[in-house]
């Protein structure tokens, strides 16, 4: 049977270049690490590494078990993560980060309840427009919206949303919109971290698909829905927004929906999390939660 106690000590021993540096990683002495590795070739039967007075080099065998030995200790660290979650509940800490306005209505109310289910886990949640460096900034996991185009991290997919070109009353009153080809020539007020803003897939009333051009300069840039939303009711133009947000706007009639027999095409909600074969019992099970209370 594979002893994953040495395994993680000829891990260490790799990515570090030597006895010495492993065992310093460890918390070990040299001696320790260098017997361990030595009882793991006689186990396995070949050599592992190929010893010189200035440095170690893998052999062909031994790289072939580097590479198979970090995905085994990843499986068993996920493993005991699981079976002590499954036991003793969530611990450590569960560090979020979504915009402002949907963490405000839909996030911090879901991890107020999330928390209450886990007493020992401890929630940080960070609200900004920009998008975070996960890595760099310690977060587990990001919740985002609309089309992704970072490819370093994991995505998965919690729901999706609709959104609606909205515009005050007063200002479609003075630019009546009746048609696509209107819509594309009105004042736009654009979100600019959106990858394409000026060019959305449209369905039309006989349920065709088209494609809404922005023509005319826009003048007006935001980088949070909720300024474009301030924007659109102090009668600046149209604003494209989330359903959700505008959705008591449009019930009070502060704002109405342009051109409603035309929709454009359903957005994501996601959670990204960094790329890792190892994903925590705490981003997982706070995924599988947003997405059975939202869907």
């Amino acid at each position: 049977m594979l002893n994953l106690q040495r395994t993680a000590m000829f891990v260490a021993v790799a990515e570090t270049g030597g006895f010495t540096a492993a065992a310093d990683a460890m918390g070990l002495t040299k001696a320790v690490v260098s017997v361990n590795i030595r009882q793991l070739e006689n186990e396995l039967g070949v050599t592992l590494l190929l010893r010189s007075t200035r440095r170690l080099t893998l052999t062909e065998a031994g790289s072939l078990f580097y590479h198979r030995s970090v995905a085994l200790l990843k499986d068993a660290e996920r493993l005991q993560d699981e079976v002590r979650a499954n036991h003793a509940g969530l611990t450590g800490e569960l560090r979020i980060t979504s915009t402002p306005e949907y963490g405000a209505q839909v996030v911090v109310p879901l991890l107020a309840e999330f928390s209450q289910r886990h007493s020992d886990l401890r929630v940080r949640h960070a609200s900004s427009s920009l998008h975070a460096d996960l890595i760099s900034e310690r977060f587990d996991v990001a919740i985002r919206l609309g089309t992704l185009a970072d490819s370093r991290y994991h995505a998965a997919l919690i729901s999706q949303f609709t959104i609606v070109p909205v515009a005050a009353p007063g200002w479609l009153a003075n630019h009546p919109i009746d048609s696509l080809a209107a819509l594309g020539k009105a004042d736009w007020i654009i979100h600019e971290r959106v990858l394409s803003p000026l060019y959305w897939k449209v369905s039309d009333p006989s349920g065709g698909h088209v494609t809404l051009e922005i023509k005319k300069a826009p003048r007006l840039f935001a980088d949070s829905a909720q300024a474009l939303m301030s924007f659109a009711v102090a009668g600046c133009g149209v604003a494209l927004l989330p359903e959700w947000l505008a959705q008591n706007a449009l019930n009070t009639g502060t704002l109405v929906e342009v051109l409603p027999g035309y929709s454009f095409a359903q957005q994501g909600i996601y959670a990204v999390y960094p790329d890792s074969q190892h994903m925590p019992a705490k981003v997982r099970t706070f995924i599988d939660f947003m997405r059975a209370r939202i869907n």
